[in-house]
């Protein structure tokens, strides 16, 4: 199952402080941690019709979005981390390829978005918990399948399970970056 952050927003516009950066206020953070919450608690329960009584499945939350690492009470939650990292060209050009109402103004992505990135990654290099950094310039596929092997890896460390490779699927591209 997966939850994304945006889907927690409490407006359909984006939220700004005075200098046009979104705020944690802008989610409803109370309403993501309480879907985790129950998440954990019932696993099986999830949305995802599977027939738990003759499965031997291992229930995984993926939880994605850009100010989770801010919100303090997730901290205590995490058993992966992984940020994904990207040059500053790549990230501009997917910058300009997308659409946003209200649309970024003139400068807006030199002058905010990537100081913004530059921020939070320093943050994520000083977190006190295990962080993957993943290559933004890989194709979704190839990230997907790096995500899966370590949590394969990460899954056998914990609980001595073995897991039945992947198969690989060819994914339609899509560009994940905000």
């Amino acid at each position: 199952m997966g939850l994304h952050q945006t889907e927690k927003l409490l407006h359909s516009k984006r939220i700004y402080i005075s200098d046009k950066s979104p705020v944690l206020e802008a989610l409803n953070m109370e309403k993501m941690m309480s879907a985790i919450t129950c998440w954990m608690e019932s696993p099986t329960l999830s949305l995802t019709p599977i027939d738990w009584k003759s499965s031997e499945e291992i229930c995984i939350l993926i939880i994605e979005g850009f100010l989770l690492f801010n919100y303090k009470p997730f901290n205590t939650i995490w058993n992966r981390s992984y940020f994904l990292t990207i040059p500053y060209e790549e990230c501009k050009r997917r910058r300009s390829t997308r659409v946003y109402e209200p649309p970024d103004p003139p400068g807006y992505f030199d002058g905010h978005v990537w100081p913004m990135y530059l921020q939070h990654r320093q943050v994520m290099e000083s977190i006190p918990w295990d962080l993957v950094y993943l290559d933004g310039t890989k194709s979704e596929q190839d990230l997907l399948l790096q995500v899966y092997e370590d949590l394969v890896q990460e899954l056998e460390k914990q609980k001595g399970l073995q897991v039945v490779a992947p198969k690989v699927c060819k994914l339609q591209q899509k560009d994940g970056m905000h």
